[in-house]
């Protein structure tokens, strides 16, 4: 027999991680207005399993207003707490294609990789348009992949600290270097002379071009002043790298320790070098964790003499392009600017720990 004066089961409301992130943004803004403010803490609030009555007690408004925003929410996401279009609820048929353009944007065809607006709206049975602003409101990209790479270094938390700390806080009478190789610098020679940039028009090139070899650069960024010490070099050995760590010997004062930034390529530990080393103690070296060169500033440095010299230029040859790159550099060190590390490195691991259990809830799933 069925009993009376019990709540109807609620659907379960859960948030995705760029959802949660979308809500915060929301309720931290000055600017938000306060009725979406409110919108939000309903939404995190089931989210969190509280029923519509204690979120009304808690919220202090009514069951009513947040079983609507509840639904809303299910029924249109991020995008069901704006005002809605025009006058009145959108019909039912309207709010179940919605649903669905939400809920299965992470279920691709077979045969194909993800959805496109234009792919789901004939899918589902909405415009291109309508599809579109439920995705920008969700802060769904189907279109967009971003790499990662997470270190599996067992002793990656201690060698993170170990390279913040020279950032945070350097040691006194000692250099700070962060350095690394570029390998594979290509001197490429485009087929044809492109287009320059024009009012009206962008600067053209073409995609063929002649291959006339390519050289390493040796580079160490001097963290407390932004000036580059480079070495060119046809391989990247460690006889190379041992001839690099002599240059930086004669370059740098006498009565300072040299710190060094580096990554963990055999290169770098190569028992000749080590032995070259244990001669020098005033070097001291700091690896970073595998597989997280991102923490090494020089990385920056090769990201910009990338863009602003080698990919843009056209070279008849190796000689050319070490020119071009030793006239930036000259530049550079003219009016050297820092690469100045603001991070906080606390944040950095928290971020680091959701993405790992968010690969592990994956591997659970599939």
């Amino acid at each position: 027999m069925p009993k009376f004066g019990m709540a109807r089961p609620k659907l379960q409301l859960t948030l995705t991680p760029p959802q949660e992130q979308h809500l915060e943004q929301l309720l931290r803004a000055p600017t938000t207005a306060q009725k979406l403010v409110r919108r939000a803490q309903i939404v995190r609030l089931a989210a969190e399993g509280l029923d519509n009555q204690q979120i009304a007690v808690q919220l202090q408004t009514s069951a009513p207003t947040v079983g609507l925003w509840r639904q809303r929410f299910l029924d249109g996401g991020l995008a069901g707490l704006e005002e809605a279009p025009r006058p009145g609820r959108p019909s039912g048929q309207d709010a179940q294609k919605l649903r669905r353009a939400l809920q299965e944007v992470t279920q691709p065809r077979s045969g194909r990789k993800r959805w496109s607006c234009r792919s789901m709206a004939r899918h589902v049975g909405l415009s291109k348009d309508a599809v579109q602003r439920l995705w920008k409101a969700n802060d769904i990209k189907p279109h967009r992949t971003r790499t990662f790479r997470l270190s599996n270094d067992p002793d990656s938390e201690r060698k993170f600290w170990d390279v913040i700390g020279l950032y945070l806080d350097p040691p006194t009478q000692a250099v700070i270097l962060c350095c690394d190789e570029k390998s594979q610098c290509q001197a490429l020679e485009r087929t044809q002379p492109g287009l320059p940039l024009g009012q009206g028009h962008i600067q053209t090139r073409t995609h063929d071009y002649y291959r006339h070899g390519t050289l390493t650069l040796f580079a160490a960024l001097n963290y407390l002043n932004g000036k580059i010490l480079a070495q060119r070099a046809p391989r990247h050995r460690h006889q190379e790298w041992l001839k690099f760590l002599q240059m930086i010997e004669a370059e740098t004062p006498a009565e300072v320790a040299i710190h060094l930034i580096l990554d963990n390529y055999a290169t770098h530990k190569h028992p000749r070098v080590m032995r070259w080393l244990q001669r020098h103690p005033r070097f001291h070296l700091h690896f970073t964790p595998t597989s997280s060169s991102w923490l090494n500033l020089v990385e920056r440095f090769f990201r910009d003499l990338s863009e602003d010299v080698i990919l843009p230029g056209s070279f008849g040859s190796v000689k050319e392009l070490t020119e071009a790159i030793w006239q930036s550099l000259a530049e550079r060190n003219l009016a050297p600017a820092r690469y100045e590390w603001r991070a906080d490195g606390k944040a950095i691991l928290e971020k680091i720990g959701r993405a790992r259990e968010a690969l592990a809830r994956q591997d659970r799933v599939t």
